[in-house]
């Protein structure tokens, strides 16, 4: 399949400035000013076929943010080479620009006081979109996203949810080839949250779009990607199948128990590690290979009203990952 997006040895470094407290130090860090050097991104290196979506995950300040960044040619990169679509994203040449989206689920482009139809619009020159193919993109972004009771309400009368359907459309408007996805998902509840995952896979399918995403929420990585990498203080620790990342490193699984009211839920720990208990409803975290098993021996031997087995959170299994030497076969 044809390589669409190939970076080999990307360094990012950034020179801060550091002083202690107090006013004599400030007097003298105006005399000698003292530096760190702050490896953001220290020789990352990957390929992305089309049409792929791949997870990006790592804990926060590990440098995913700094590589999407770099991909998208916001940031200069320090070493190495970065290639999207056969461009240097770095010299944003236009037709670069046009091939290409960014999405920050912390950053909003719509204008708060504006409904998004007119944010839509300034889009549409800003890419000097043609008359047809404007309303054929937008008519395509409203059904998918079921946006057309929101497009004439001001910007800030939407809920988060509305808001960052709005934000995925506007940034889709040119049918970019390659999209940059960053925590997209982010405070939206769990419905809002679903909503994006199906127009992600949607819209992948459609246009077999290549997606690179990072995100916290176990589930996006779940629903979207067969394929993910773990970066960890700028350095890429694991590549490969999701699978087998779950296999390898989420050894337990979560289970979420709302028993009937006036059930007594402390017998739950002979079956599990009891993690959370809030009234009637039970977090346990089971072995993988039990989770069956203690679902069934639950379900027959306490009054449940309803159980769900989740993935543990990313942040765990990530911490898994560094806790254990990564294996050779999955260093870059």
């Amino acid at each position: 399949m044809e390589e669409c997006v190939r970076v080999v040895d990307l360094r990012k470094y950034y020179r801060v400035h550091e002083r202690e407290p107090g006013l004599w130090n400030a007097v003298k860090s105006l005399l000698r000013r003292r530096y760190r050097l702050v490896k953001a991104v220290d020789g990352v290196s990957f390929s992305i076929s089309q049409g792929e979506i791949v997870g990006f995950l790592g804990p926060n300040g590990a440098g995913k943010t700094t590589t999407l960044k770099v991909l998208a040619g916001l940031l200069h990169p320090t070493g190495g080479e970065v290639r999207v679509l056969g461009f240097e994203p770095f010299r944003r040449q236009p037709d670069f620009l046009r091939r290409i989206t960014l999405v920050m689920g912390q950053r909003s482009q719509l204008v708060w006081d504006l409904p998004p139809m007119e944010t839509f619009l300034l889009h549409k020159a800003l890419y000097d979109l043609s008359d047809a193919a404007f309303r054929e993109a937008l008519d395509e972004l409203v059904a998918l996203l079921d946006l057309s009771p929101l497009l004439s309400k001001p910007v800030r009368q939407l809920s988060l949810g509305e808001r960052m359907r709005c934000e995925l459309a506007l940034a889709l408007l040119h049918r970019p080839h390659v999209l940059f996805l960053d925590e997209p998902t982010l405070g939206l509840d769990v419905l809002a949250q679903g909503q994006i995952r199906q127009f992600i896979r949607e819209y992948n399918r459609r246009t077999q779009a290549t997606i690179l995403l990072t995100s916290h929420y176990m589930d996006d990585v779940m629903a979207l990607c067969r394929r993910v990498m773990v970066i960890n203080h700028g350095r890429l620790i694991y590549d490969g199948d999701l699978e087998e990342l779950l296999r390898r490193y989420g050894r337990m699984k979560v289970l979420q128990v709302l028993l009937e009211d006036g059930a007594d839920p402390r017998p739950l720990s002979r079956w599990g590690e009891v993690v959370a208990c809030q009234g009637q409803r039970v977090t346990l975290r089971v072995e993988r290979e039990a989770t069956s098993a203690v679902a069934a021996e639950l379900l027959a031997s306490v009054p449940v009203r309803d159980l769900t087995i989740e993935e543990p959170p990313v942040e765990e299994i990530i911490a898994a990952i560094f806790n254990e030497p990564a294996p050779a076969a999955c260093l870059p």
